[in-house]
Order: structure tokens, then C-alpha cells, then sequence
């Protein structure tokens, strides 16, 4: 094996103990771990894909997919430092490009959206987190440090420092998002407080009719069961 490779093992085992702090052990992480195991079997079947062994590159893709509940094309560009979370579900497209240090959860789908042999499934730059069960979808780019909400549909690109959520995704949070984007805007300050108030209000009107319904069902209960008490 040579140096490069051997730092490359060494980088994706530092890696899960960076970003999964249930990982207590390196013997664990070996033989513990699908999404490391799902991430070295691709490492050795995009070898095969570029070398124009495409035959050999998607029988090692279909047994890794076996073993790991994760598929990976082997046509798909992965950097360093990735880590697949859980794993379970999870399935990365053919022309899908994952930059460095990039985290994905279980069931994340990097999918296309058309069936010509071109570009066709996102890009994720460099520190982007996916959470659990998003799905993006088309020649979509994902900017760096960019965060995806647990359940999101994406099918439009994410501008770097954005946190998105929902169906279809909206930021939640963003620094780079302006108007105009198609984005939702966070809540003002002055509307939020505005917000606030009113459900304040609410509630305390909630909490006045609930004690004046109590009050009028407790003065009307002695004249309930002397009533009863009567007709037997």
C-alpha cells in the first residue's frame, strides 16, 4: 500500500472519531462502522471505474451494497475526510460530487432528476452536513459549510454558510441568502417579538377560559348530584 493511500486510511479513521463521538475504539471503528467500510469500497471501485474496469467497479459497488446497506456509484467523486453516519439507506448517483470533510447521515439520497448522460446529481463543497433522510436531487451545488435539515428536499443550490430545512428546502438561517434569491428571509427581531406577544395572548386567554369553564362546572355540580341523590 502506498504512503498516499496509507494516509488517506489514516485520515478517514480520524475523521469518524471527529465526528461521531460515540466512537470509543479504533478495533470498533474497523469493524463497526458500514459507512467507513461502504467509503473503502468505493475508494477501490472508482480505481477500477476511471480505469475503464466499469464491469468489475459496479460488481464491488453491488457487494458493498450488500454488506452495507449504502450504494455508491462508482462513478461518484468523494474527497477526504468523508463520513457517512449510521449509513443505512444512504445512495450516492453517478455524477455526484463530494468535496472534503463533508458529513451525510442515514438514508440521504444524492439523486437526478433526468436521464441524459450528462451532470446530473448534486455537488456538496467542502464542510457540508446532510441530515437524516434529506434528499437532493439534480445538478444542484450545496456551498461550503452549508447545513441540511433532517427530512429536506433540495432541488434548487444552497449558498455556502446556509442552513436549509423543510419541504422544499428554505433557510433557516443564512449569511450569503439575499433578497430576491427565492429564499425565505429569517424572522425580523421586530416581528418575532410581535409574534411572541400575541402568542402570549393567546395563551393567557386559553388559561381564562379553562378557569371559568372549572367555575362554572363546580357551581353547578352541588344542584348535579342532589338531583341525583333525589331520583334514587
Amino acid at each position: 500500500m502506498s504512503t498516499n493511500a496509507l494516509r488517506q486510511v489514516r485520515e478517514d479513521l480520524q475523521a469518524v472519531f471527529a465526528k461521531d463521538p460515540a466512537a470509543r475504539s479504533l478495533l470498533e471503528v474497523l469493524f463497526c462502522y458500514p459507512g467507513l467500510h461502504a467509503l473503502w469500497f468505493h475508494r477501490i471501485a472508482h480505481f477500477l471505474w476511471t480505469h475503464r474496469l466499469r464491469f468489475l467497479a459496479r460488481v464491488l459497488s453491488h457487494v458493498s451494497r450488500f454488506l452495507t446497506q449504502i450504494e455508491i456509484h462508482p462513478g461518484a467523486r468523494i474527497g477526504r475526510r468523508f463520513f457517512i453516519d449510521h449509513g443505512s439507506s444512504v445512495v450516492i448517483g453517478e455524477t455526484a460530487e463530494i468535496e472534503d470533510d463533508v458529513l451525510l447521515y442515514q438514508g440521504v439520497v444524492l439523486g437526478g432528476t433526468t436521464m441524459e448522460k450528462r451532470k446530473r446529481h448534486p455537488t456538496l463543497a467542502n464542510g457540508v452536513t446532510v441530515g437524516a433522510g434529506a434528499i437532493l436531487l439534480g445538478d444542484i451545488t450545496i456551498g461550503e459549510n452549508a447545513r441540511i435539515g433532517a427530512g429536506s428536499v433540495v432541488t434548487s443550490s444552497v449558498p455556502s454558510e446556509t442552513t436549509v430545512a423543510g419541504v422544499p428546502a428554505r433557510p433557516i438561517s443564512s449569511e450569503n441568502a439575499h433578497p430576491g434569491s427565492g429564499y425565505l428571509r429569517p424572522v425580523p427581531p421586530e416581528l418575532a417579538e410581535v409574534l411572541a406577544r400575541i402568542l402570549e395572548n393567546s395563551h393567557r386567554a386559553v388559561g381564562r377560559e379553562s378557569r371559568m369553564k372549572a367555575t362554572h362546572f363546580h357551581e353547578h355540580q352541588p344542584a348535579i348530584s342532589q338531583h341525583r341523590g333525589g331520583g334514587i
